[in-house]
């Protein structure tokens, strides 16, 4: 284990050991194998900027290698009945369960979430696992009546070959495991790009899966791991041999990646940014209110895709919400993640304070006034210098440039309206699509939100905050949040090709349409 673990400020070392990560100082595996000779990538916590160990950068050669083992895979796992793919699924759900604890400390500490948050976050985990046992016995095609007599028509699915996932840090386990679960039970074979700021998770998970494996007695490239920067993700993103990208990550990073994808006619699900707003009407329950606000805006430090970034409040109740926010923010706890009396840890690095202080002074500059004072969190427990205060700017036009931006963290906009049609016209009045919610006890209120010409998101809440989803249902957005879905609902669909079957049972060829071709 030399390596591995290099910090005594927290008692992480015996859950490293537990998940059995003998492969932390390579970054590639093409199953029950870790590999890599690239050079090294290092992990350091953003809890208490110690480094946790190091992996091996995937090379070309080592990507190759993955992709190789990965083809043969595919080659026996589609040809396993779906319900025998999903008791695989059941099992590895059964280890997750196993490692609950382990994996989510080791989320905590190297993404920089809360205990909680980290512990849920594998909770997904085990959820998607069940969603998809079930939907192994359930990938359902359709019969059609043809316009021929003696013919039979119906559609069904088969498997697409290597699903290339490309996660980001602030869900270093979960997404993954939406789209692999899915994916397993399709009868396709996973190649995981996890973040670079979070890759012991990665070989975490892969950890799993191996002891998994290995007791099923399956082949290499089931699931499989690369390491690296954006150029290990691009030989992915470009390889015909991938016809599905999924990849979750920034606005900018999907325009990339889904212009390659597109180039060579390959399929890609994209989630990208979310600007998520609440509408707070002079109905809601204020109390119901607060708490699914201040969680949406400071959980996770602001950095979930569906983070509450802001919050339109009507007039009449602007000044009693704003006062309640205030003093709400006042109680918030920042600290150590590992310490579940904790609300609030650090952001994920240096790069992400920048990013922080930046915004702040351009809403400032934009006209915006402080109502909950930002800024960094100095002295003992703070080392990392990635802890931050979450911050509230009030507001007057919607359509600020920096209202309009997405920073990733607790940064949240405040703002007036009059009517519910002005608020709605304010929650859609952004690029991105992807959560919303509506605070209220009215009906009309409430169906108007959810009907077409209410919110344009592809989550709409009522009574609930931004963020928080379950897996049951299709997570995904609009506009520049990608239009993908995930995890729920019949999103399986993405994982698999359709094909139109029509079979002719009689002694006569007839044409479709009445075309007459005879000789």
């Amino acid at each position: 284990m030399e390596n591995v673990m290099t910090s005594a400020k927290v008692n992480i070392e015996s859950e490293l050991l537990q998940l059995g990560l003998k492969g932390v100082n390579n970054g590639t595996s093409t199953g029950q194998k870790f590999f890599a000779s690239g050079e090294e990538l290092s992990s350091y916590s953003p809890v208490d900027g110690s480094l946790i160990g190091t992996v091996k950068i995937t090379t070309q050669a080592d990507y190759e290698m993955v992709v190789a083992s990965a083809t043969e895979a595919f080659k026996r796992w589609r040809l396993v009945p779906a319900p025998k793919r999903g008791e695989i699924v059941r099992q590895f759900g059964e280890k997750l369960r196993h490692h609950k604890q382990a994996l989510g400390k080791l989320v905590s500490y190297e993404m920089g979430k809360s205990l909680q948050e980290g512990l849920g976050e594998v909770q997904e985990m085990i959820d998607i696992c069940d969603f998809a046992v079930g939907l192994s016995r359930q990938l359902y095609g359709l019969t059609m009546h043809s316009e021929r007599p003696g013919h039979r028509m119906y559609e069904q699915w088969h498997p697409l070959g290597i699903v290339g996932i490309i996660s980001a840090f602030n869900f270093p386990v979960a997404v993954w495991s939406w789209n692999s679960a899915l994916a397993w039970i399709c009868g396709d074979v996973c190649i995981w790009k996890a973040s670079e700021k979070a890759p012991l998770c990665a070989v975490a998970c892969q950890n799993i899966w191996n002891e998994v494996a290995t007791e099923n007695n399956l082949p290499e490239g089931i699931s499989s791991i690369i390491t690296g920067g954006a150029d290990v993700g691009n030989w992915m993103v470009s390889d015909t041999r991938v016809p599905l990208i999924s990849a979750t990550g920034s606005t900018r990073m999907g325009r990339i990646v889904g212009s390659k994808v597109a180039e060579r006619f390959g399929k890609s699900l994209l989630e990208l940014g979310g600007n998520n707003a609440i509408i707070v009407t002079e109905n809601a329950d204020l109390q119901m209110t607060i708490i699914g606000a201040v969680f949406g805006a400071c959980g996770t430090a602001g950095q979930r895709c569906t983070t509450t970034r802001r919050l339109i409040i009507h007039e009449n109740v602007y000044e009693e919400v704003v006062a309640k926010m205030k003093a709400a923010y006042g109680q918030l706890r920042i600290g150590n993640p590992l310490n579940e009396t904790n609300h609030v840890g650090p952001l994920i690095d240096q790069g992400a304070v920048k990013l922080y202080l930046k915004s702040i002074e351009e809403a400032k500059a934009q006209g915006g006034k402080i109502v909950v004072e930002g800024g960094i969190l100095e002295g003992k427990g703070y080392e990392s210098g990635c802890y931050v205060k979450p911050c509230i700017i009030e507001v007057k036009d919607s359509s600020l440039p920096i209202v309009q931006h997405e920073t990733f963290a607790p940064i949240l906009y405040i703002m007036k309206y009059s009517t519910l049609e002005q608020a709605i016209e304010m929650q859609n009045g952004v690029v991105q699509g992807l959560s919303s919610s509506i605070m209220t006890t009215n009906m009309r209120q409430a169906e108007k939100f959810l009907s077409t010409e209410g919110s344009d998101c592809g989550i709409a809440n009522v009574n609930i905050g931004t963020s928080g989803a379950e897996i049951g249902g299709a997570f995904g957005g609009e506009k520049e949040t990608g239009g993908g879905r995930e995890s729920g609902s019949d999103a399986w669909r993405n994982y698999m090709r359709r094909q139109t079957n029509t079979i002719n049972y009689s002694s006569s060829l007839p044409l479709a349409q009445g075309i007459k071709f005879d000789f």
